[in-house]
């Protein structure tokens, strides 16, 4: 496997040894900060390979969406460096295998998939194509299981390890490496991912509408955030009906557009110069390293709880009230103008995420897998680790978590981030455009009518009263 760690500083070139290499672009479309492509070009001919698995898009078509929108770009990158991005569609052991024996490549280098992706019989397959399969860890900030307590423990609360990762020496991104090309390549079956349009459905170009993809789109962002919206972050970041309150790059993140590493680098000057923002900005680079160092500790975590007490609690399964939260029909006004922002963007605003959330496992006292299995469904920004520890921390079930008897009430919520409703009105108003949006995004079999009004099964007060009992009896 390569060595995580800073690049070599020197630099022996291609070799002239002729030899083939496939670069496996494994959600990380970009050149820049890639170390298996980084690997690949040291030594010998690239053929830059993008697999499109029909599975992934039955389970994420929203993300899968997010990853097709950005393959233009990354093609255009490659060209502008006389070099093509070669795009396969199956499963990816078959795929790997072919081409592998197609091209006559003797290396696969790809990022290694962590549990959520997982790495079984890839090695054996490309074997099978006649090369072998290098593994390279991806540009996050720290290698997994480096950073732990004075005890040589992980670390299993955010605060302490956060203090602990900003005294650490964070590698450099890598730049782009020169790509040198095959005499000969192999066929490409094109950008299309028709799987993943069939599962978004009429949200294809819903959700297409609010995609800005592309690695120099997101370092654009990037350095627009730092100039004109990084000082205020603190504050806008809890508000969701303000513009830019964000820098807008979680789903550039979650498709491998830009690394932590790079976005850590980019920002630690004004770190250090102690320019208002950047701390709790990082520190939000910060968190989903950590849900990244959770999940090494329990692969498991997108379906065990994390404290096995919490296996004994009366959470629902999937239910007729799940299903109106899922369709924005609950009747509580923040909840259903996140859970529309969610069907029509393929994003949700941080602090409605909670919202919502809470209002789910706790009022709703449904379970949290349930939840995040929408979310895994809708989410641009899909990250396995990520979303697998937020919501297990808004359940209370996590690492770190938070109380279950702390629950959030959407009504003052809403009152507190949202006081002149333009956010709920904007998704909620049936005149608004966001609702408008909604209407055209959502399956036809849910006969959205904009104009109904929905009522909660049971008043905020009285689910939480139920949900505290219900925490009473776990204990108990």
């Amino acid at each position: 496997m390569e060595p995580f760690g800073p690049p070599r500083v020197e630099w022996a070139g291609i070799k002239e040894n002729g030899m083939t290499v496939i670069c496996w672009f494994r959600r990380m479309l970009r050149l820049d900060d890639h170390p298996a492509l980084v690997a690949a070009a040291r030594e010998g001919a690239v053929v830059p390979l993008v697999i499109l698995d029909p599975e992934e898009a039955r389970l994420r078509p929203a993300s899968a969406l997010r990853q097709a929108r950005s393959l233009p770009r990354l093609e255009a990158s490659l060209k502008s460096r006389h070099s093509r991005l070669i795009v396969r569609r199956g499963d990816p052991a078959q795929v790997l295998e072919a081409i592998a024996r197609e091209t006559g490549a003797t290396t696969v280098h790809a990022t290694t998939g962590f549990p959520f992706y997982g790495d079984h019989g890839l090695q054996a397959a490309v074997e099978r194509g006649g090369a072998k399969l290098c593994l390279h860890h991806p540009a996050d900030l720290i290698p997994r299981g480096s950073v732990t307590t004075k005890a040589g423990d992980p670390y299993k609360v955010f605060t302490p390890f956060w203090k602990s990762l900003r005294q650490c020496d964070i590698a450099p991104p890598q730049e782009v490496p020169k790509i040198s090309s095959p005499d000969r390549w192999p066929d490409s079956d094109g950008l299309d991912w028709p799987e993943a349009r069939r599962a978004m459905g009429r949200g294809w170009d819903v959700v297409s509408d609010h995609i800005r993809a592309g690695a120099d789109e997101a370092l654009d962002r990037l350095d627009a955030f730092m100039d004109d919206d990084m000082a205020d972050y603190a504050a806008n970041r809890d508000l969701p009906w303000r513009e830019h309150g964000t820098s807008e790059l979680s789903d550039s993140l979650a498709v491998g557009e830009i690394s932590a590493r790079r976005v850590w680098h980019r920002c630690l000057p004004a770190f250090q110069d102690g320019r208002k923002g950047a701390d709790v900005f990082l520190s939000e680079v910060a968190w989903r390293e950590f849900g990244r160092e959770l999940m090494h500790q329990h692969p498991r975590m997108p379906t065990d709880n994390w404290r096995p007490e919490w296996d004994d609690f009366a959470w629902k399964r999937d239910n007729d009230q799940a299903e109106a939260w899922r369709r924005g029909q609950t009747g509580i006004s923040m909840v259903d103008a996140g859970m529309r922002e969610l069907f029509v963007t393929g994003r949700m605003h941080n602090r409605v995420r909670m919202i919502t959330g809470s209002y789910l496992t706790k009022n709703l006292l449904t379970d949290w897998r349930v939840g995040l299995a929408w979310f895994e469904h809708t989410l641009i920004d899909w990250d396995a680790a990520s979303n697998s520890m937020n919501w297990q921390w808004v359940a209370g079930s996590g690492a770190d978590a938070s109380p279950f008897f702390r629950v959030f009430n959407p009504e003052t919520q809403g009152d507190k981030f949202d006081g002149k409703r333009r956010y709920r009105d904007y998704w909620l108003d049936p005149e608004s455009e966001g609702a408008r949006r909604f209407a055209e995004a959502a399956p036809r079999s849910w006969k959205i009518d904009l104009r109904k009004t929905c009522h909660p099964a049971m008043s905020v007060g009285e689910s939480r009263k139920r949900a505290l009992s219900a925490y009473q009896d776990l204990k108990d």
